[in-house]
């Protein structure tokens, strides 16, 4: 082949993807996070993140729902205050956990610790013995149950009215005391108060129904602006999701046009099926953010608290 025949373009003619006023310079030392958020450089992740943020802020000035469905790896790697202080501005209005977030969060507010060694523990048949968390959740989800309560919300107003030392680390009582429905959603066997002497499949079964009837109920109010954000959870929360969503839209009709995301440390097929991309079709976007929470969520934080400041600023 004769190569000196080749048809060739000018690059002052070609579209290029990756231009120079995308690719902003450091802040210089000493400088502010907006410095750094505006000098992050303008390409895939970094624009879906910065949508993100604009959803989240939209979503609460139309006073729509924000939804935060979380696993328990946030509570172990200490994001609980990052968590409640997006709740007490308003940047989270409902969350959904699965069942071993509740453990986390009582132990870290009764004695402010939490989680176990499991290998160590499993070796000697100690793990999830310990009595604490054991006897008085499931006490307390009995009580719930006899009086017709969600999971989430009995267990908020216990700890929300506890002298725990730690109580102000609590997602579940500070929810509570701000009035942010929380729902708790279970797999029956795979929490370690499901073996203890005091549980109770009835009640564990009927508390955690309540809170399926509730975040169906949240769900339904997510079209033209809401936000849902998965945190972590690879099975229960985005399947939860998806079984509200059919509810709601049954029941409501049209509900479309709201954002999704998933923040987790690898993705996975569900999360991104059944919240990221599903849920979308038909109006609305969905984002995936792979990272380590304790990284990615603060980001996530700062910035939403960051952009809400300058806003006021410029008004």
């Amino acid at each position: 082949m004769d190569f000196s025949k080749l048809k060739r373009t000018s690059i002052y003619d070609r579209k290029s993807l990756v231009e120079a006023d995308k690719s902003p310079k450091p802040p210089s030392s000493p400088s502010s996070f907006n410095d750094f958020w505006e000098a992050l450089p303008g390409y895939l992740k970094v624009n879906d993140l910065r949508k993100l943020v604009d959803a989240i802020l939209s979503a609460r000035d139309k006073k729509k729902p924000v939804l935060y469905m979380m696993g328990a790896h946030s509570i172990k790697v200490g994001l609980s205050n990052w968590i409640i202080e997006a709740m007490k501005r308003g940047f989270i209005t409902a969350m959904a956990m699965n069942g071993a977030c509740i453990i986390h969060d009582f132990e870290m507010s009764l004695s402010g610790a939490t989680s176990e060694d499991v290998a160590e523990s499993l070796m000697d048949g100690s793990f999830g013995m310990t009595r604490e968390t054991g006897e008085t959740l499931n006490t307390w989800i009995k009580e719930a149950a006899k009086n017709d309560r969600g999971l989430g919300n009995y267990v908020g107003e216990k700890i929300d009215s506890s002298d725990f030392e730690y109580k102000d680390l609590s997602l579940l009582g500070n929810a509570y005391a701000l009035g942010i429905p929380v729902t708790v959603h279970l797999a029956l066997g795979t929490d370690v108060i499901h073996h203890h002497p005091e549980a109770s499949g009835e009640a564990l079964g009927k508390t955690s129904m309540k809170d399926f009837h509730k975040i169906c109920e949240v769900v339904s109010e997510i079209g033209d602006g809401g936000v849902v954000m998965n945190i972590g959870s690879n099975v229960v929360l985005p399947e939860v999701f998806l079984k509200a969503l059919t509810v709601a839209r049954n029941l409501e009709g049209s509900i479309h046009n709201f954002t999704t995301s998933n923040f987790d440390m690898i993705q996975h097929y569900r999360p991104n099926t059944n919240v990221v991309k599903r849920p979308i079709i038909g109006g609305g976007e969905g984002f995936t953010f792979t990272g380590h929470h304790e990284i990615m969520l603060p980001l996530l934080w700062m910035a939403v608290f960051e952009k809400e400041v300058n806003q006021k600023n410029i008004l």
